[in-house]
């Protein structure tokens, strides 16, 4: 029992391949989306909250998503996504505080999405490694979880949840 709590989850994405509704990650972020979440340390205690509002914009095979990021203390952060798909069906990323590119792949009503963040912390920054599952509830929801690890350990995780606008 201890050994399967050290393990934690273990999903493919080959798990999401007969789910639907089909995720479609550019037709869901094309237009406005309002999300919000939490982000947890390693003992799940909630550290801090925060509300996202969200362009995107397609150009053909790119996606360009504009998020402006409100936290619980008021402390504003913009990242701005380019995302191309790429021949094989996917994905790859960039943005400012992204360290090299983020990697996806979708199936079924899922993308995983992973990539290396550079997160200031009083006065030096930590690369720190996402590992974000997505799952698309229906036409207008969309749920994100994400494991932070650190050398290989884990260091929090984000909850986050998605409302396309009309």
């Amino acid at each position: 029992m201890c050994l399967l709590g050290l393990l934690g989850c273990s999903a493919a994405i080959k798990d999401y391949q007969n789910t639907r509704p089909v995720f479609n990650l550019f037709r869901y972020f094309d237009g406005n989306v309002a999300a919000w979440g939490m982000l947890q340390d390693r003992s799940c205690k909630q550290t801090r909250r925060f509300t996202v509002d969200i362009k995107g914009t397609v150009d053909d095979n790119t996606l360009t998503l504009e998020e402006d990021f409100v936290f619980d203390n008021g402390e504003k952060q913009r990242r701005v996504w380019v995302i191309t798909q790429q021949p094989d069906g996917t994905y790859t990323g960039r943005a400012d505080d992204v360290v090299g590119k983020a990697k996806g792949i979708a199936l079924g009503n899922t993308l995983h999405w992973q990539y290396v963040l550079r997160i200031p912390v009083d006065g030096t920054s930590y690369d720190i490694t996402f590992n974000d599952w997505m799952h698309l509830q229906d036409e207008k929801h969309l749920f994100n979880t994400a494991k932070m690890t650190k050398w290989g350990f884990t260091v929090g995780k984000v909850t986050l949840f998605f409302e396309k606008q009309q």
